[in-house]
């Protein structure tokens, strides 16, 4: 399956942002992006935006499940994109809900077309 024509953007859109907390000492959360897709879609990609205090695979693993998950992650997740915020984890807990917002806005900003949480 090859990837979304628009991952570059969303790649150049994820580096845009910093964190200012990044690897401090009591910094234990993390922002993740998983890879969305439905084929019943007219845009069939999408980007899931999400943060947790665990790790960013066993979170992907728990919305797989249906343990506390979102039904677009469970449902359509295909995997998880830690290139687009390896460079922001691990960061404070206050910081990591402002940049779940701040990725979820930055992608609906440069026109990806499906995105959820970031909330």
């Amino acid at each position: 399956m090859p990837l979304p024509v628009w991952m570059p953007v969303a790649a150049r859109a994820a580096r845009s942002l910093r964190a200012v907390t990044v690897q401090e000492v009591g910094a234990g959360h993390s922002v993740y992006v998983i890879l969305l897709h439905d084929a019943r879609r007219r845009t069939p990609w999408g980007l899931y935006v999400g943060q947790t205090a665990r790790d960013p695979d066993w979170r992907f693993d728990q919305h797989k499940a249906g343990y506390k998950s979102s039904s677009a992650a469970r449902r359509f997740g295909v995997r998880l994109l830690p290139e687009l915020v390896a460079h922001l984890n691990p960061m404070r807990q206050w910081e990591s809900l402002d940049l779940e917002a701040a990725l979820a806005d930055k992608f609906r900003a440069v026109g990806i077309p499906w995105i959820e949480g970031g909330h």
